[in-house]
């Protein structure tokens, strides 16, 4: 990968190495290895169905691979202690992820502050957050009673209420409205100014919209990994997209 060669002096925070997970017949991921460097925003792009979800859980501790290795700021997530301090330095929002319906966001990010034993900080730590994804005007109201984009925010703060240094953001803007996602790209790109993330999409505008690299796949295979640049390579992403997924279901056939 020349891009990350080119950059050596820029140290890879996420590594995916011939990552590959098989259930029973079929391979939602074959041999699929990937880097993304610190201080990078990367978007992870492909058709649903593509592989990757599998990928995040894998990176993330939530699946292990059948085969392959993956490492997140030089922590190995399928070890069980090295995934804990992993995740102390890692903000995750899956898709349609997890929350407690009846609770508050206040309720919400008390209950993760005090679960990742955040202490005398966890007070600044939740107006922070309250900021950075504005949820302030819903601040007590029950989740389960706010809109999917309301939700989505609230979602982000608690990945973002322990300050990590890496974020992996599974579909952050599935589902949103058109304001909505304006404003979830917004704030990914004012968190690209500090943090290194991954983000899996696969809407080529928000491609275009906040990241600097991306990492392309289609039926669990890897089929492009440069920068935004490279992927344009003198005709638009959309173009260059379907090029690549119509070359890798012929090469399938």
């Amino acid at each position: 990968m020349t891009t990350h060669e080119s950059n050596s002096s820029r140290s890879v925070t996420i590594r995916a190495e011939n990552l590959s997970k098989i259930y029973g017949d079929f391979a939602a991921l074959h041999s699929v290895t990937f880097e993304v460097r610190k201080g990078t925003v990367a978007a992870f792009l492909g058709p649903n169905g593509a592989g990757k979800s599998t990928t995040m859980k894998i990176l993330t501790g939530y699946l292990a691979p059948t085969s392959g290795s993956a490492r997140v700021l030089g922590f190995d997530p399928t070890h069980p202690d090295q995934r804990i301090e992993m995740a102390q330095r890692l903000g995750y929002l899956p898709e349609n992820g997890p929350l407690y319906a009846d609770m508050t966001p206040r309720e919400t990010l008390e209950f993760v502050g005090k679960v990742r034993g955040l202490g005398n900080g966890l007070k600044s730590a939740i107006e922070r957050v309250t900021r950075q994804c504005a949820i302030g005007e819903v601040f007590d109201k029950p989740v389960g009673k706010l809109s999917k984009g309301f939700r989505q925010r609230v979602g982000m703060a608690q990945a973002l209420l322990h300050d990590p240094e890496v974020l992996i953001l599974d579909e952050p803007t599935s589902g949103l409205d058109p304001l909505q996602i304006r404003d979830v790209r917004e704030l990914i790109r004012e968190l690209g100014r500090t943090k290194t993330i991954l983000l899996s999409t696969h809407i080529l505008q928000e491609v275009e919209a906040v990241a600097s690299e991306v990492i392309v796949v289609g039926e669990g295979r890897l089929v492009f990994s440069g920068t935004l640049d490279e992927l344009r390579a003198g005709s638009s992403v959309e173009q260059r997209f379907y090029a690549l997924m119509d070359k890798r279901r012929k090469e399938a056939a």
